[in-house]
């Protein structure tokens, strides 16, 4: 398919439906040109050109050229001719100030033209003065007029624009540079400070396009280098550099050509939606997800090289623009570095090539001085090059084993020196089994980052667990941490933890056998290399036991205890747990999990040093939990008399499961209820165990849980946990522990809105009618298979049973009603949201009371699965 320039378009042709046709073809051309592997390059341009030929008929045919006072400049990428298929065309308008009401008019009939073919323009109409004032004032613009290209008009109105952005007093020179650093550091903070963000923005993460630009526009401003290319010439790039930005720019941009194939409207963003179409285009092919991982690791590795070249560029930038060229005076730290300002650079030209070990004697140095805050250019140079040649893994070097060890057992190591290390490729160049998760994308909505870089934002979690600032939100390690005599064990557990991610199979279990032979070749003892291999192996044994186990039931406590067998081991696993979910998602922990965590430890230190073979007595548990709710209640001014009518009514498992806080709360509200008949809904003002508390008193109903369930879920607020009980009367005593959208609990002013909702819909006597929220936008592109388990019980009268399904909303009042259709008791729930999965555990009883039987589970199952997909379709 071909296309007919707009030049060569007639008058009579420039109607709206024929150029609309045009563009189509036009489109359609490019797009067939790059499924023939063009170069993008050259697609871009062909692109710009063909808007500049469309827009300077258009100039024509309004008769712009009638008068010699007007001229049409491109901006921004446009005015660098780099155009991809949904990019904004940005142009200015300039002119001498005869702006008369014919002249407005020709401006609105042109710029609603562009407009009604559906073309994202970005246009100002301006004179010179105009320019120049608001470009003095505002950073986007100026940078937007810097690259102002001439389309057609009056040439020499667009060459006197030329040359008052280019002169000196427009924006000097240090004063751009610093903007435009301030500028690229506010950038990445939004995507906090890593290339390696799941669903990363093509144009704006680190490393991405726009990091090409700032050098672009530094060089531009300083040093007048109008392109790359310029900036070698003048020595600023070497030629291996110069190529190698340009190599990873074809790629970005053949990612972002493929991304606006796809889309309708504008975006960068390289979502989970969108990353397997574009994988196709770009050939990236394989099995499952492996065409989009082999797409997103050579993204990644893209954007990591351009953010190092980057980095490096800009510090010599800073040098030539701030200090002149002028060289901060070196000071010698020892025969193989030196230290210049903030920067550590090698004394040798070839160091690092002669002896790789020294690579790990920089970070080891980086680590002792805490105002060494990065790496010279130089230096920088020296390492890229030596990381290449490597013929070996650091780890294979016996003296680059002992420095790599004492690395860990650096108090300050974690502060700096890893994240360094991990941003410079040196943890890939040093362990084989790192390389291969550079990049590993995962492919769910829990995990914010790579497989990578997760792993080092744990260790910098782990970090924070020496400061006592962090004490209120992390208590426990806070507490633990400090103590630890060897710190090391932790660190190196933590790097193993997901590494072994991406190979098939376990890959806890395979990271075990990885982190076990790495200790052992690091000199250390086997029953140090036995408990980091354990704390791989059992990384996630904390968690999934503190969000989807029964914690209140002494039997999980006792086999959480036998498996982790020591107080030394439960410290070092409550640390890795804990930086583990924390270095997951940034809104992931919150003071539910922390609630959650904090009582499963001391739960089971005290079981630990209780000694497994001495359960705890139930019945001293359920006194207890009386006689301080008793003592609340007389402070209250109630009598025995009342306290005990009132809990004759109660079965043991009540005062089992809940705390003697809440006993006393529900007792006071209940006995100065004026009818103990009528439905009674409480909310805590005080958050409870890291969330809101709802107690919902009423005569018990089969779909109580349900309707409850639903009309939460409808109010965007979230169950995390729930304890669904019934009296010896035939009255709900029902629990529900819940946090807002944010994860938050619910304030005040919400409460008694929301009490009033509930009492709305938990009168009703029908059956729950669901009415469902939309699904948030991501879970669109993820499929989660609707699945159960049930699990053996130590009594066996009662039924534990593992859901796991799609969080889509109303799920939880699907199941719950499935339960009621069929006579099963619910007893208590767990729920836990993983990403976009939702992984729940349910206690229940049949209609008699006791375990489900194989028939009652069979029809459970299939019941469930038909509702839950009735929901999701």
């Amino acid at each position: 398919m071909n296309y007919t320039s707009p030049l060569a378009l007639s008058d009579q042709q420039l109607t709206i439906t024929e150029l609309k046709h045009q563009l189509a073809l036009f489109s359609q051309y490019q797009i067939d040109c790059f499924h023939q592997s063009l170069p993008v390059s050259d697609l871009v341009l062909q692109r710009a050109d063909y808007f500049d030929q469309l827009l300077s008929r258009l100039w024509a045919l309004f008769a712009f050229n009638d008068t010699s006072d007007t001229s049409l400049i491109a901006v921004g990428g446009y005015g660098r001719s780099e155009l991809h298929p949904l990019s904004d065309i940005d142009i200015l308008l300039l002119t001498k100030g005869n702006t008369d009401e014919r002249f407005c008019q020709k401006v609105s009939h042109f710029v609603t033209l562009l407009w009604d073919l559906k073309l994202e323009v970005g246009h100002s109409v301006r004179t010179l003065s105009e320019c120049i004032e608001i470009g003095k004032s505002d950073l986007t613009v100026a940078t937007n007029l810097q690259e102002a290209r001439y389309i057609c008009g009056d040439k020499e109105l667009a060459h006197q624009l030329k040359l008052n952005i280019h002169s000196d007093s427009f924006w000097p020179s240090e004063s751009f540079y610093q903007a435009k650093i301030d500028e690229q550091k506010k950038r990445h903070s939004r995507y906090h400070d890593t290339t390696y963000n799941l669903e990363p923005d093509i144009k704006s993460s680190p490393g991405g396009l726009r990091d090409i630009h700032t050098l672009s526009w530094i060089a531009r401003r300083h040093f007048g280098a109008t392109s790359l290319l310029e900036m070698s010439q003048a020595g600023f790039l070497t030629d291996a550099e110069y190529r190698e930005l340009l190599e990873c720019q074809e790629f970005l941009w053949r990612v972002r050509f493929a991304l606006h194939i796809e889309l309708k409207r504008y975006d960068n963003r390289l979502t989970f939606g969108h990353q397997a179409s574009v994988a196709e285009h770009l050939g990236f092919i394989g099995e499952g997800n492996r065409g989009v991982e082999r797409m997103m690791k050579e993204f990644y590795r893209t954007l990591r090289r351009v953010a190092e070249l980057n980095s490096m560029l800009l510090k010599i930038f800073d040098q030539a623009i701030l200090n002149q060229g002028e060289q901060t005076k070196a000071i010698i730290i020892n025969n193989d570095f030196q230290r210049r300002g903030r920067l550590i650079e090698a004394r040798k030209p070839a160091l690092f090539q002669a002896r790789p070990d020294t690579i790990l004697d920089m970070f080891l140095l980086m680590a002792s001085d805490s105002s060494i805050e990065g790496v010279s250019p130089p230096t920088m140079r020296q390492l890229r090059t030596a990381r290449r040649r490597l013929n070996r893994f650091l780890c294979d070097i016996p003296e680059a084993r002992e420095k790599f060890l004492q690395l860990t057992q650096h108090p300050n190591a974690l502060h700096n020196a890893f994240s360094s290390m991990h941003k410079l490729g040196v943890i890939s160049a040093y362990l084989p089994q790192w390389s291969h998760i550079v990049g590993q994308m995962q492919f769910d909505l829990f995990h914010a980052y790579t497989v990578d870089e997760h792993s080092i934002r744990l260790l910098k979690h782990i970090n924070k667990f020496s400061d006592p600032k962090n004490r209120e939100k992390h208590p426990i390690c806070c507490e633990v941490y400090p103590k630890m005599i060897k710190k090391e064990l932790l660190i190196i557990a933590a790097i193993f933890h997901d590494i072994a991610k991406g190979r098939g199979g376990d890959h806890s279990e395979l990271g075990a056998v990885d982190a076990y032979e790495f200790c052992i070749i690091h000199g250390l003892s086997k029953p140090e290399a036995n408990l980091v291999s354990w704390l791989v192996k059992s990384h996630l044994l904390m968690s999934v036991t503190a969000q989807r186990r029964d914690i209140y039931d002494p039997d999980v406590i006792t086999e959480f205890a036998k498996q982790v067998r020591d107080e030394e081991r439960l410290d070092y696993l409550v640390c890795l747990t804990v930086a583990d979910i924390c270095a997951t998602n940034p809104d992931l922990w919150n003071s539910w999990k922390r609630s959650l965590i904090a009582d499963l430890y001391n739960a089971t230190q005290r079981a630990l040093r209780r000694g497994l073979e001495n359960p705890p007595d139930l019945r001293d548990r359920i006194r207890h939990n009386q006689h301080m709710a008793s003592a609340q209640l007389r402070s209250e001014g109630f009598t025995q008399w009342q306290i005990e009518g009132l809990w004759r009514r109660f079965k043991a498992d009540y005062f089992l499961r809940h705390t003697h806080q809440q006993i006393a709360w529900h007792a006071s509200n209940l006995l100065n209820h004026s009818d103990i008949e009528k439905s009674l809904i409480l909310i805590s003002k005080n958050p409870t165990r890291g969330g809101t508390e709802i107690f919902i008193y009423s005569k018990d109903k089969a779909h109580l849980f349900a309707t409850v369930a639903a009309e939460l879920d409808r109010r965007s607020i979230t169950i995390y946990d729930a304890q669904i009980m019934s009296s010896k009367d035939g009255y709900a005593l029902d629990t529900f522990m819940v946090l807002d959208q944010n994860d938050d609990p619910i304030d005040e002013e919400r409460q008694q809105r929301l009490i009033a909702q509930l009492y709305a819909v938990e009168l009703e006597t029908q059956e729950t009618h669901i009415k469902t929220r939309r699904p948030p936008r991501q879970l669109q592109h993820f499929t989660v298979k609707t699945r159960m388990e049930f699990l053996p019980t130590r009594t066996g009268k009662r039924t534990l049973m593992e859901f796991v399904a799609l969080d889509t909303p109303g799920l939880l009042a699907t199941v719950g009603a499935t339960f009621a259709q069929l006579g099963i008791n619910l007893h208590a729930a767990k729920i836990t949201t993983i990403g976009e999965r939702a992984e729940d555990l349910f206690i229940l009883t049949s209609d008699l009371g006791g375990r489900l039987d194989d028939e009652k589970q069979a029809e459970l199952k299939a019941a469930l699965i038909e509702n839950v997909d009735n929901l999701i379709n």
